[in-house]
């Protein structure tokens, strides 16, 4: 099993602030793009906020740095990622994660899920944390097996041979 971040991990990383997606941020949501490499892996933020406007259980989330935080309509900082997830039949299912190609590797991402991680948690009918990535994706493969994540061994789950899904222990 990977170990786990340290305090001196979570000392050293960012602190994010995630706010809605509105006409304000949609652009600029819109032009966020990761590494040609890691394309394969993320679905297009459009599909996922076209996906949220019909579905009420889907809450599609800019990611800011924390700096973000007390500035309304357009922080004086750029938006470093988008982040989604859903919350039905008491899951909490964590179903998008990017940072732009410019933010990656400074910890943004880790970031973003420990506060996508608390705000679920805050949901009382959530009773399981779980999210799920291409097979192949190794940079996914290790964020959440550094957050403790483990092999969701639900029947249809492990029948994918796309994805892997995993769930918070």
């Amino acid at each position: 099993m990977p170990e786990l971040w340290t305090l001196d991990h979570i000392a050293t990383m960012p602190e994010v602030h995630l706010r809605p997606i509105t006409r304000d941020n949609l652009a600029e949501c819109l032009n966020l793009r990761v590494a040609d490499s890691q394309a394969q892996f993320v679905a297009l933020n459009a599909k996922s906020l076209a996906e949220a406007y019909v579905n009420p259980h889907l809450f599609p989330l800019a990611i800011y740095p924390a700096s973000a935080r007390g500035h309304e309509a357009k922080p004086p900082v750029p938006m470093v990622g988008f982040c989604m997830y859903e919350l039905e039949a008491g899951v909490g299912f964590i179903l998008r994660l990017m940072i732009n190609q410019e933010h990656q590797r400074c910890g943004y991402g880790h970031a973003a899920m420990l506060e996508v991680i608390r705000r679920l948690r805050l949901h009382p009918e959530v009773e399981l944390i779980a999210t799920s990535y291409k097979r192949g994706n190794e940079a996914a493969d290790h964020l959440y097996g550094k957050l403790g994540f483990v092999p969701w061994e639900i029947e249809w789950a492990q029948r994918s041979e796309t994805e892997k899904y995993v769930r918070l222990v």
